[in-house]
C-alpha cells in the first residue's frame, strides 16, 4: 500500500557535495557577500561607488601593482563621474576628478586636511623613531590662540620664507649662481667636447643635485664631501613607493633603506659638527624649530633628508622634460633662445639676467615650463576627513576617510584641455592665459597642488628651473645620438606618483657648445632680481 511505502521510493537518494564543489559554492558566497560589502553605499548621498572586480581589496591590490595608473585610469573611463568612492578595507577613498569640486575640497580645510596624514607618511619614508613621532603628532592643526606643534611652526616658517619677498629673491639669486657654475665647470671640462653619448637625465640630476645641496646646506655639505652619496639619493628617491609600503623595508626595499640610512648618518654627522651654520639661512631656521620642539640630531638628520628631496627632484625631473621638448623642436629651440637673448643686458664682458624676466618676460619659456608639469605630473592632493561631512552641499565623506584629488585624470581631461590633451602643445599657455576666453579652472592645474597644501616652494622652484633652462639653451646645441631628432619617451607612470613621473627610457643626446658661436668665449652671466 501507498502508505507504507517508503519515501526513499520517491524521493532520490541524498549525496553530499564533493569536496572541491563545496569549496567552489564557499567561494562564490563568499565573492557575492564580498561583492555586496563593496557595492555597498554608507549614506545616500555618497558618492558613486565603482566595486573593484576583486572585493575589498581589489583598487588597493590595482594601486600597489599599477602605481598612479591605476586611479587614473578608472577616472578616465569615468568622466562622467566628478567624485566617486573606492570602497577598501576598513575604509573609503573619495578621488575628486573635476576641479570645481577640488577646490571645494580646498576650501573645506578645517574638515579636509592633509596636516594629520603626515606624521604616518614621514615615520614610514624617513623611519623617525616613536619619540621623535611623538614630538610631530602633537597640535597638528592647532586653533587661534591654541600651543602650536613642530609642524605647524615649521610648515608655517616655510610658506612665509619663500614667498613673494626677499628671502626668496635671495636664495634663487644663491640658486642660480651656483648652477651657473657647476654648467661652466662642465662647459670646461673634457666632457662637454668628448662627442661622447650622455644621458639627459642623469646630466641634469648630478648638475641639479650638487648645486642644489651646496646653495641649500653649504660648501660642506654631505654630498660635497662624499660624492658617493649622490647616488644612494637617487636610490632613496626610486624606493620611495616601497618605503612607504613599510613591509620589512631593508628586505623589500634594500636599496632605497640603505640609501636613506647612508644619508641620514651623513646629514647626523654634518648637524653635530655644526657645518650647518655654513649653509642657507632657511636651514639654519629649520634645525632651530626642531631643537625647540625638543628634537634630537638624529631626528632632525632624517627631517632634513625630506628637504633635501623636495630640493631636488622636481627641479630635476621638470628641467629634463623641459629640455627634451625644446631640443626636440628646432622652432621651439630657436623661440626659447630668441626669448632669453633678448633679456640679457651687456654689462661689459659680461651679461646681466634679471631672474624675474625669465617668467614674465619670456612667455614661450614659461609656456613651456606650466605644459611639461601638465604632461609630467600625476600626483594627488590628498587629504583626511576629520569628520562626516558633505562636500559642496551635494556628496557625503565619511569620518576617517581619504580624498584624493586625481591630478593625473583632471590633467588628462579633454574637456579641459581639448582633444590634443596628449600632446606636448606649449601653445595651450599661451592661448589660454588668465581671464583669456578659453582659459581654464583655477584649480584644473595641479602641479602644486592647491589650497592649504599649495606648495610653498612654487615661486622659488619656477626661478630655478628657468634659470637652469637659460643657461643651457644659450651655452649648448644638442643632438641626438642616433637618428635625426630627439624622440620624446613616455612617462612612467606605472609607479606611485609622489613627484614630477621620469621617463620610460633614457634620453641619450650629444651635447656640444653652441654651433653659431653665441657661447664660443664662454658665458658669464650674472644674476641680478
Amino acid at each position: 500500500m501507498i502508505s507504507n511505502m517508503a519515501l526513499g521510493d520517491f524521493v532520490p537518494e541524498w549525496r553530499p557535495f564533493s569536496a572541491g564543489t563545496t569549496v567552489i559554492v564557499a567561494l562564490l558566497a563568499t565573492y557575492f557577500i564580498a561583492y555586496q560589502l563593496s557595492s555597498r553605499k554608507i549614506d545616500p548621498r555618497e558618492p558613486p561607488v565603482i566595486v573593484p572586480m576583486i572585493p575589498l581589496v581589489g583598487h588597493i591590490l590595482g594601486m600597489v601593482l599599477l602605481g598612479g595608473k591605476y586611479i587614473k585610469n578608472l577616472g578616465l573611463r569615468n568622466r562622467n563621474l566628478p567624485i566617486f568612492t573606492l570602497p577598501v578595507p576598513a575604509s573609503r577613498i573619495y578621488i575628486v576628478a573635476d576641479p570645481s569640486l577640488a577646490a571645494a575640497v580646498q576650501r573645506a580645510s578645517k574638515v579636509l586636511s592633509f596636516t594629520p596624514i603626515i606624521p604616518d607618511v614621514t615615520e614610514r619614508v624617513l623611519g623617525l623613531d616613536k619619540a621623535t613621532m611623538e614630538i610631530t603628532r602633537k597640535n597638528l592643526d592647532p586653533g587661534p590662540g591654541e600651543e602650536r606643534g613642530f609642524l605647524a611652526d615649521i610648515q608655517d616658517m616655510v610658506y612665509a620664507w619663500l614667498g613673494p619677498g626677499d628671502y626668496l629673491g635671495e636664495l634663487s639669486l644663491d640658486a642660480a649662481r651656483e648652477m651657473r657654475d657647476e654648467i661652466a665647470a662642465y662647459a670646461a671640462s673634457s666632457s662637454s667636447t668628448s662627442k661622447e653619448p650622455t644621458d639627459l637625465l642623469g646630466w641634469v640630476r648630478h648638475l641639479v643635485t650638487v648645486s642644489t645641496a651646496k646653495y641649500l646646506y653649504g660648501p660642506q655639505n654631505p654630498i660635497a664631501l662624499d660624492p658617493q652619496l649622490e647616488g644612494a639619493f637617487w636610490d632613496f628617491d626610486h624606493g620611495l613607493g616601497s618605503l612607504l609600503i613599510n613591509i620589512l623595508p631593508s628586505i623589500t626595499a634594500s636599496r632605497a633603506y640603505a640609501g636613506r640610512e647612508k644619508l641620514s648618518a651623513a646629514l647626523q654627522e654634518y648637524l653635530e659638527e655644526g657645518r650647518h651654520k655654513t649653509g642657507s639661512k632657511i636651514i639654519q631656521r629649520r634645525v632651530d624649530i626642531a631643537l625647540d620642539h625638543g628634537w634630537t640630531l638624529p631626528g632632525i638628520a632624517r627631517e632634513e633628508l625630506s628637504f633635501l628631496f623636495a630640493g631636488i627632484v622636481n627641479a630635476t625631473t621638470s628641467t629634463f622634460w623641459i629640455l627634451t621638448q625644446i631640443y626636440a623642436d628646432r622652432a621651439l629651440l630657436a623661440a626659447v633662445r630668441g626669448e632669453v637673448e633678448s633679456v640679457l643686458a651687456r654689462d661689459g664682458p659680461r651679461f646681466r639676467l634679471r631672474v624675474a624676466d625669465l617668467k614674465d618676460a619670456c612667455p614661450v619659456l614659461a609656456a613651456v615650463y606650466r605644459e611639461c608639469l601638465r604632461l609630467g605630473s600625476d600626483t594627488y592632493s590628498t587629504r583626511l576627513v576629520k569628520e562626516d561631512t558633505l562636500l559642496a552641499d551635494r556628496y557625503f565623506l565619511k569620518k576617517n576617510a581619504v580624498v584624493q584629488i586625481a591630478g593625473g585624470v583632471i590633467h588628462a581631461d579633454r574637456s579641459i584641455w581639448g582633444d590634443d590633451v596628449d600632446t606636448f602643445s606649449h601653445r595651450r599657455f599661451l592661448d589660454r592665459r588668465e581671464g583669456a576666453k578659453g582659459a581654464v579652472h583655477p584649480a584644473a592645474f595641479r602641479a602644486f597642488g592647491g589650497g592649504k597644501t599649495l606648495c610653498p616652494g612654487r615661486h622659488f622652484a619656477m626661478n630655478e628651473i628657468l634659470a637652469f633652462v637659460a643657461l643651457v639653451v644659450l651655452r649648448f646645441d644638442m643632438r641626438p645620438a642616433r637618428g635625426e631628432r630627439i624622440e620624446v619617451p613616455r612617462k612612467n607612470d606605472g609607479v606611485l606618483p609622489v613627484h614630477i613621473l621620469e621617463p620610460v627610457s633614457p634620453v641619450q643626446v650629444v651635447i656640444s657648445e653652441r654651433a653659431d658661436g653665441f657661447a664660443r668665449d664662454g658665458l658669464d652671466v650674472e644674476f641680478v632680481l
